[in-house]
């Protein structure tokens, strides 16, 4: 816990843009592309960084700070920076796709902080868009606490987007459009000198300030030595105990996604002699643990958790993620040998991070020739271990037949060896889900990563973005994760029809309407008996031999209305079975709020007609009518 008595209360965390598209260099931080998985995990980690084991909802553990609002996902793409991309966005990718997150934020998680972006989005800087900060964060959404810029976002707009001509005039209207607080020095270097010019006046000073000394105020910062608050008696060796190293091992477990098996996995120890471990990622340790890190408690890289378990050879095969050179014949040699070879590859943050969008989607240098060649010369099963931020595109290794099973691990933190080891030797089962699309190479030869635009346009040649509105062909589809046992699904309960009562003057009356607002009386109403909900009710069976843990995605495909998504995420649960064992999973559908789509002026509507509900292949027909 290196940074005792310097961190301070105030956490600028989480990061919740919807991972838009596969090349973004901070996609890692995030929690994927779609906006109710993300608004989810937004309220979810507010809360758990905020809320006090008094219950107090005014008072603070620690302050959250969710960024980076908004349409914020272009770092640097040949050329194309942050600090001067003007994010172009139609009202309805507005509310349909970027903003959920943010709102979710604020009202489910009363978070105590928002923070702006550098871009501009529709040529408004965000931290100088009143619109967007008085307007939505603090008007609609009713934000109870300060918003912050990105750091130096207001200098950004001064000197690099040239949008007032002077440092004052930035001050100025940053303060005016509800920017409380400004992460670096320009505000206070420019901010009296804008309310001497009279561009401010010091009453909107005087609110900014009180809304930064109001997050202060709920932390405790004016209640005496913190030393006899409630978490006062805190301290490193609260850290890294063995129940904490535990809780980073099994958080690494969960998050693991099994994308191919032939049948070869989980592996048995007893029948493997000699196990080959190659890759630049397989004796990693700080690559792990991506970016915006922590200090470790302890390391177990990939080598050491397979080691642990099995006799092992290793080979680098590359000098690093870069793979300028690949030792194609030394592996091969070390693979030919060996009855397992496990690859370890994929990217680290040289290859993507913050400031850095990769430009392809294949995978750095000479990894591909490696996986090729050593699968090619390998005696026996070749399993391919994924570590990286972003997909890639690994159709090669996907239809190769020698390899036997492919891991995506992401970065797993400090105990990312010993959750690999438990996977592949079956002391685990796998759980994880892929939360973003991966995309063929041919997406983004095709696709410009500036178009923000989440919709296909067929005249232009342009497929659309994320599972919800993509139309091309995948190498993994969001969601895709596989299990060492089988589950499967059966229907319990749901309607197959709707029917929305309207008032007598109400215009669909005498009109055919296809679709209505997804707000009023029709639907406080909307479910027979009363109420504007319903159940849905799936039976999860597990017919394997072995425990699992199990998603379960409810899915909805709405009618072709309003460009609206092919299909879009209505809940998710997850469920633990033990062999042979089934239950019962129930959904709450909120018919107006979770039925509804997003028409091309931002009004939500629900759509009349035929609405398909699935679970996996579970499919089941809703009507909604009038």
């Amino acid at each position: 816990m290196y940074n005792v008595g310097l961190a301070g209360l105030t956490y600028w965390s989480p990061n919740v843009n919807i991972f838009r598209d596969p090349r973004w260099g901070r996609g890692q931080e995030t929690p994927g592309e779609d906006p109710l998985l993300a608004s989810k995990y937004a309220s979810g980690y507010v809360k758990g960084l905020q809320e006090t084991d008094g219950g107090d909802s005014n008072r603070l553990k620690v302050a959250a700070c969710c960024k980076h609002y908004t349409a914020y996902d272009v770092d640097n793409w040949k050329g194309v920076e942050r600090y001067s991309f003007n994010a172009v966005v139609t009202q309805q990718d507005m509310d349909d796709t970027y903003q959920p997150p943010f709102k979710s934020c604020v009202v489910d998680g009363n978070v105590a902080s928002v923070m702006c972006s550098y871009n501009q989005v529709n040529g408004k800087p965000t931290c100088a868009d009143p619109d967007l900060l008085s307007g939505v964060i603090r008007g609609e959404w009713k934000l109870n606490g300060y918003i912050v810029s990105d750091c130096d976002s207001v200098d950004v707009l001064y000197k690099n987007q040239h949008y007032t001509k002077t440092p004052a005039e930035a001050a100025a209207i940053s303060i005016l459009a509800g920017l409380d607080l400004n992460c670096g020095s320009f505000l206070g270097q420019h901010t009296e000198e804008a309310v001497k010019s009279g561009l401010v006046n010091e009453a909107a000073i005087d609110k900014a300030i009180s809304n930064n000394f109001l997050t202060l105020l709920r932390l405790g910062f004016f209640d005496g030595n913190p030393k006899n608050q409630i978490y006062g008696g805190l301290g490193p060796t609260d850290v890294c105990t063995s129940a904490n190293q535990e809780l980073a091992a099994d958080a690494a477990r969960q998050g693991i996604v099994l994308l191919k098996n032939t049948g070869c996995l989980p592996l048995t120890p007893r029948s493997i002699k000699t196990l080959a471990v190659i890759g630049p990622n397989a004796n990693v340790t700080k690559t792990m643990i991506g970016n915006y890190e922590g200090t470790p408690c302890k390391y177990t890289t990939p080598l050491q958790g397979l080691a642990g378990t099995v006799s092992t050879t290793y080979l680098p095969g590359c000098s690093n993620v870069a793979c300028a050179v690949a030792d194609v014949a030394g592996a091969t040699k070390l693979a030919a040998t060996a009855d397992v070879t496990v690859l370890m590859i994929g990217a680290d943050q040289s290859i993507e991070a913050e400031s850095r969008d990769r430009v392809d989607l294949n995978l750095p240098g000479q990894q591909q020739e490696l996986v090729i060649q050593v699968a090619k010369a390998a005696k026996g099963p070749v399993l391919l271990v994924i570590m990286s931020g972003g997909g890639f595109d690994i159709t090669f290794a996907k239809n190769d037949p020698k390899i036997a099973g492919i891991l995506w691990v992401g970065y797993p933190g400090e105990a990312g060896g010993i959750a690999i080891a438990d996977i592949i030797f079956g002391r685990y089962n796998p759980s994880g889900r892929l939360p973003m699309t991966w995309y063929p190479q041919s997406y983004v030869e095709k696709v410009p990563m500036t178009i923000m635009n989440m919709r296909p346009d067929k005249s232009k040649g342009y497929p659309g973005r994320t599972y919800r509105f993509y139309t091309g062909e995948t190498v993994y589809a969001f969601g895709d994760g596989l299990s060492y046992t089988k589950f499967s699904h059966s229907l319990v309960k749901a309607p197959s029809l709707v029917s929305l009562s309207l008032e007598e003057n109400h215009v669909c009356r005498s009109s055919e309407c296809q679709s209505l607002d997804a707000i009023g009386p029709h639907c406080e109403n909307a479910v027979s008996g009363g109420g504007s909900a319903f159940e849905v009710q799936i039976k999860v069976r597990n017919g394997g031999d072995r425990e699992g843990i199990h998603t379960v995605f409810l899915f909805t495909t709405p009618p072709a209305i309003h460009g609206s998504p092919r299909k879009h995420l209505l809940g998710f649960e997850k469920i633990r079975l033990g062999k042979m064992e089934e239950a019962v999973v129930r959904f709450k559908v909120e018919v107006c709020k979770d039925l509804s789509v997003v028409d091309e002026i931002g009004k939500k509507k629900i759509g009349l007609g035929k609405h398909l509900l699935h679970v996996g292949d579970l499919k089941h027909s809703l009507s909604i009518r009038i």
